[in-house]
């Protein structure tokens, strides 16, 4: 951050005011649903679905502070249909503040977040503190699921790997993502 805030003429103070007028005008979880094109149908019946376990909405109320998530997403990506929804019902049970933002559209966030360094993987989840400091960041994928494609799954075409990935989704029911963004939000709280 602090490299970033110099290269854009930005003292470290403004840093988190800068922050905070962007996560403010991008839309909540709701709003962006209403701009989703690709996709439409399953991005509204995946969060229509979506459910948490009660022992991590337990965890996530024990969790103190207010806790600012910002998503860097498309409408066309299967990952964000699959973990964005469940992003949003745990904002809700929380209390947290949760929006999207395009990823084509925020290239200097997304380069700040880039998967292993070098990809614009997404969804990436951020998560800021209540003064708008950036705690952490997950995505693109729970890590299991990302291991795995990253071992095995890019050795099958396509089609095959992404049905692996969406059975991959099915069965764990958002369960791992809450869980690692939980992690992320615990460790600073």
């Amino acid at each position: 951050m602090r490299d970033e805030a110099c290269a854009t003429g930005i003292k470290l103070g403004q840093v988190s005011y800068v922050i905070r007028e962007r996560f403010e005008r991008a839309p909540t979880f709701p709003e962006y649903l209403e701009t989703v094109d690709r996709n439409r149908d399953l991005w509204h019946a995946v969060y229509e679905r979506a459910r948490l376990p009660d022992d991590l909405v337990a965890e996530a109320s024990r969790i103190p502070g207010g806790w600012h998530l910002v998503a860097l997403s498309e409408d066309w990506c299967g990952d964000a249909v699959n973990t964005l929804p469940v992003v949003a019902r745990l904002a809700e049970e929380a209390g947290w503040d949760f929006r999207v933002l395009g990823r084509d559209d925020n290239p200097d966030l997304m380069d700040s977040h880039l998967t292993n360094g070098r990809s614009r993987s997404i969804p990436i989840v951020i998560v800021y503190d209540e003064d708008f400091n950036e705690i952490g960041w997950w995505g693109p994928r729970p890590r299991e699921i990302q291991t795995w494609v990253m071992d095995e799954g890019l050795s099958m075409s396509s089609p095959d790997r992404y049905k692996v990935i969406r059975t991959w989704y099915a069965k764990d029911r958002g369960r791992t993502t809450v869980s690692e963004i939980l992690g992320i939000v615990g460790a600073a709280a």
